[in-house]
């Protein structure tokens, strides 16, 4: 989902900021964490640097909202096999947490696999299952606020929502009309932000001139509820900036932002 139509190009586009400790990474790849078709699905962990066997580490699960079979058509590799996941998941892992990307066939219901399974095996994982976050860019924005409705209970600690989809409020179709136009799903179709949890803080990054249609209208009207309802948000407009400007717009107001969000992970998983 980006102005970019260059497949091959936007596959292995970079995060725009990079730090210490990213080329330093040890990846698990390929745990299977579902069985779809006869097919498995599966996971990568990337783990700290500096974790040690056994240690309880939290965790960050990268939300996809598009079917990998769509994504492959779209973009020509699974969402987990793009260059912006694996930066995104280096820098996670660089931070102090395991950072956690996966394979998807049915979007909605695969990614409560995953938080099951991380959860049921957290202590092979290395994982504290109790310190899970969840982050989510563009149309995977409804699918992770979906997570939040429906299993944020005791692990889920916050998430981080980039130039996100989010809700048709007051009546918009915007959500849905773009759903069907990008083919992401829409889990949350006929939810409110009174269905949100209210003790799990959420960073939103806003891309002022973003062009996706319809998105910072619906957002707007989001942040607007969720602060009507004093749910825990942390909220910066990246006002100069085009959608996706973590892969697009190299500027230090996009690395400060980036940043921020590593330590916003940081402060509500409580990394040490």
């Amino acid at each position: 989902m980006s102005q970019n139509t260059q497949h091959d190009h936007i596959s292995k586009k970079r995060v725009v900021y990079t730090m210490p400790g990213v080329d330093a990474v040890t990846v698990r790849r390929d745990e299977a964490y579902r069985a779809a078709d006869g097919d498995a699905l599966t996971m990568d962990l990337y783990y700290a640097p500096r974790s040690k066997s056994g240690a309880r580490t939290p965790a960050v699960i990268f939300v996809t909202g598009f079917a990998d079979a769509g994504a492959q058509r779209m973009l020509g590799c699974a969402l987990k096999e793009m260059g912006s996941y694996m930066s995104w998941a280096q820098l996670v892992d660089a931070s102090g947490l395991v950072a956690i990307t996966y394979t998807n066939k049915e979007p909605a219901a695969d990614v409560h696999a995953v938080l099951q399974h991380v959860r049921q095996h957290a202590v092979s994982l290395n994982i504290d299952e109790n310190r899970i976050g969840v982050w989510a860019c563009s149309g995977n924005g409804p699918t992770a606020l979906s997570v939040l409705m429906q299993n944020a209970g005791d692990c889920l600690k916050c998430a981080v929502l980039c130039y996100p989809y989010t809700l048709d409020l007051d009546g918009s179709t915007s959500v849905a009309d773009a759903a069907r136009q990008w083919g992401f799903v829409n889990p949350c179709a006929g939810t409110s932000v009174d269905d949100l949890p209210r003790n799990v803080p959420l960073f939103v990054a806003r891309a002022g001139q973003d062009q996706m249609p319809g998105l910072n209208e619906t957002l707007d009207r989001f942040l607007v509820k969720a602060l009507s309802r004093n749910l825990p948000v942390t909220f910066v407009n990246h006002a100069a900036a085009p959608h996706a400007f973590d892969l697009f717009d190299d500027s230090e107001a996009s690395r400060e932002i980036i940043r921020r969000i590593l330590a916003f992970f940081q402060f509500h998983l409580d990394v040490g």
